[in-house]
């Protein structure tokens, strides 16, 4: 077959299907104008520009009155098909855009993911029952859209440039040990002086190991340590810190409890890690209502358990 003799129809605009379906409800061009709140010379011209469109001629026109042709018959009852699907479809969207329900994929660390996601999610899951939730928890780094999660919670601000990120809460790291630890080895006094002491190493992710980057007066400062005890769970190390067994660098939010009642104390006071709580998500909140607001809903329950101390961090 040569080209001559070959063509292919072109899709029809949605705009003008709905003119044409106006057109044969009101049996005029005119009447159809009125209704769509346009000039009867712009209907004419979109039923012509559908006609050339798909080819055919769709309608008799005579003075008096419009009739459809076998194709208009045949464009009738697919136009209402099609459109009926088009709007079911973007109503669909809309209620993903407004309506929270369906699955959401969460995932987060160990520690902070059993101890404050998991309450959280097990909160937000009563206000809004149509929400289906999974929490997943890891030691390690997550592709969450090649591993098909829509949220990753994430402590530290080690971020990745290709999601958009947003910060749920202030956080810091702290130095710290038992009272009869420090009784037994002494009180360090200077970053150098964790050289000679047991530190308990936390390989968490894709942290650097062995390696504490730590602030001071906004001075970032890196010391490296040595332990005979390491462990990638941070309550195994906490286990071990309060034991008596090295000095620990740990959330304020694990901690604080700790110090209040005296089992830990703070050693080097005046040195911090950032560790700021992200949620990390691959597509904007506008564009799905359950990612929207399961953000919200956690940015607004961590402020709301938040420490005194975090809140002045």
């Amino acid at each position: 077959m040569t080209p001559e003799n070959t063509f292919r129809v072109q899709t029809p605009l949605p705009e003008d299907l709905r003119v044409f379906l106006t057109v044969i409800r009101k049996s005029s061009f005119a009447g159809a104008a009125d209704e769509l709140g346009l000039s009867p010379a712009f209907v004419s011209k979109r039923i012509r520009v559908l006609e050339q469109t798909l080819r055919t001629r769709l309608l008799h026109r005579t003075t008096r009155r419009i009739a459809l042709t076998e194709a208009g018959e045949k464009t009738q009852r697919w136009a209402i098909r099609f459109l009926d699907d088009m709007d079911d479809f973007v109503g669909e969207l809309t209620e993903i855009r407004q309506a929270p329900r369906g699955l959401l994929h969460i995932c987060s660390s160990f520690g902070f993911g059993r101890n404050h996601v998991a309450p959280a999610i097990a909160e937000l899951s009563s206000i809004y029952p149509e929400l289906e939730v999974r929490l997943d928890v890891f030691d390690r780094v997550v592709d969450i859209v090649a591993e098909g999660f829509d949220l990753e919670i994430r402590v530290g601000d080690d971020l990745p440039g290709h999601h958009i990120s947003r910060k749920l809460l202030s956080n810091h790291r702290v130095l710290c040990a038992t009272p009869d630890y420090l009784e037994r080895r002494g009180v360090p006094i200077t970053l150098k002086d964790l050289a000679h002491h047991d530190c308990l190493v936390l390989k968490e992710r894709n942290n650097p190991f062995g390696v504490w980057h730590l602030n001071q007066a906004n001075r970032d400062e890196v010391v490296r340590v040595s332990s005979r005890l390491s462990s990638n769970s941070g309550e195994i190390v906490l286990q071990w810190a309060l034991a008596g067994r090295g000095v620990l660098l740990r959330s304020l939010w694990d901690v604080q409890p700790l110090l209040d009642q005296g089992k830990l104390v703070r050693v080097l006071p005046d040195y911090t890690q950032s560790a700021n709580v992200w949620a990390v998500y691959p597509t904007r909140l506008a564009d799905s209502a359950k990612l929207r607001v399961c953000v919200e809903f956690l940015e607004s329950y961590l402020k709301r358990l938040r420490l005194p101390e975090t809140a002045r961090a």
